[in-house]
């Protein structure tokens, strides 16, 4: 099979990414110019995130996560093997991406392969710090953003969408067994394996729910200058993100942390809401 010029390649990354599921359609406000490479640093990373998790790729998971890696390697080499990686070493060359950002993704997602269940709060971190924070300093890359202090702030806001999907997938997770909330916070309440299992909404459940909604609040709050320190090409869809993860926040609140019977979901109408208060931004 011939290999994929880059065009093709790209457009194939487009495709992938279109096909899944996510809360706001990625790249949807990104500028034109720009929307390939992150189309293209999706793919690689939601494939990836696939191999971990989908049923699938059961029995193959560790298998597959090391042959990407392999391909990871000879695209940064200039050996770029099939579509996607063929737009990942174009990307990496064009924005000079460093290779840990990407390696520090698929050490996450093989830690998901191998271990589910975390003792503390730092310990959930440190997996959020390669699973979630190597993607806003990915997009602050290829957006071009100077500043030394905006990666920090970049992790903030990953850190807490991670979080935010974390909580309000808790029974999903636990279905598949894993449970990110840290045991060392689920003995404070008096929670166990067996509330998961029963889907007993407790006050000991409502309090540790409310516990990492604060926690994960904090962090978006700490994140937020971010939203009025990009470029404007940038700032829309960032803020829409910002307001995206605090608004499933709010409705886990809402419902008194029963991911059980209620899980958040943000509709098409919570969505257009949104997108205006976004748009009508005030300055921090």
């Amino acid at each position: 099979m011939p290999a994929a010029s880059v065009e093709e390649a790209f457009a194939y990354c487009e495709k992938r990414t279109k096909a899944h599921y996510e809360n706001f359609p990625v790249g949807l406000f990104v500028p034109r110019a720009r929307r390939p490479y992150v189309y293209a640093l999706y793919a690689f990373a939601r494939t990836a995130d696939d191999f971990a998790d989908e049923p699938i790729y059961e029995g193959l998971r560790k298998e597959k996560l090391a042959d990407w890696e392999r391909l990871l390697d000879a695209a940064c080499r200039g050996e770029a093997e099939g579509p996607i990686f063929v737009a990942l070493a174009e990307t990496v060359r064009r924005f000079a991406i460093p290779k840990q950002l990407l390696l520090d993704l698929l050490s996450a997602f093989r830690q998901d392969t191998e271990k589910d269940r975390y003792e503390s709060w730092d310990e959930l971190l440190d997996y959020c710090r390669r699973s979630a924070d190597p993607v806003g300093r990915l997009v602050l890359l290829v957006f071009e953003q100077p500043g030394d202090e905006l990666p920090a702030l970049s992790d903030a806001i990953c850190t807490g969408l991670q979080l935010a999907n974390h909580w309000q997938d808790a029974a999903i997770d636990h279905q598949r067994g894993r449970v990110y909330v840290p045991e060392e916070l689920m003995r404070r309440h008096g929670v166990t394996s067996w509330d998961f299992a029963s889907q007993r909404v407790s006050d000991g459940w409502r309090g540790l729910m409310g516990e990492l909604i604060a926690r994960t609040r904090e962090l978006f709050e700490r994140g937020r200058p971010l939203c009025d320190r990009v470029s404007r090409e940038l700032r829309f869809e960032l803020r829409l993100t910002w307001l995206g993860g605090m608004a499933i926040l709010d409705r886990l609140e809402a419902v008194g942390g029963d991911v059980f019977r209620r899980r958040p979901r943000l509709s098409a109408l919570d969505k257009a809401a949104l997108a205006w208060r976004a748009w009508r931004w005030p300055a921090a």
